[in-house]
């Protein structure tokens, strides 16, 4: 069953939270969900699609984590989200790094069905890390942003 944001966007906004991305492997699909919401002005503040490692540098990744960890990590997701959670100004940063079925010869890292989330809020990273097995990329991201959805909404609601 496919998610909404219907119901965090009333929330956070009746809460004044803010709420900024920095995606990578979704490509933009979090944030496009968002603004799908009437009223997600009051929430959104910036989002950022940072698919090379030169992008992710650029937006205040520190390259030694990327270099240590690689950037299919619960650790390049945290500085995501933290950066983009800095950079904006915005309560809650979402960070989000990984493969969706396919081999990435500039990074041959980890397994090309994992994906990494990691949501700041409040001082704290909220981790999560999934497989995605579906059979399309439209269906791995629609269960990226379901994890989101579900992780957000025991957070807030």
């Amino acid at each position: 069953m496919s998610k909404t944001f219907n119901k965090l966007v009333k929330v956070l906004s009746k809460k004044n939270l803010t709420i900024s991305t920095m995606e990578s492997c979704t490509g933009g699909y979090i944030v496009n969900s968002i603004t799908n919401i009437a009223g997600s002005s009051n929430i959104l503040k910036y989002s950022a699609i940072t698919y090379s490692n030169e992008y992710k540098i650029a937006m205040g990744i520190n390259p030694s984590i990327i270099d240590k960890y690689s950037v299919y990590s619960i650790e390049t997701a945290q500085e995501m989200a933290i950066n983009i959670s800095n950079y904006s100004k915005s309560n809650i940063g979402i960070g989000i790094t990984g493969k969706l079925n396919r081999k990435d010869e500039s990074n041959n890292y980890g397994k090309d069905n994992e994906v990494f989330i990691s949501i700041y809020y409040d001082n704290r990273f909220y981790n999560t890390q999934i497989i995605v097995d579906k059979k399309t990329r439209r269906q791995n991201k629609e269960l990226i942003k379901n994890t989101i959805i579900t992780k957000l909404e025991e957070l807030f609601i």
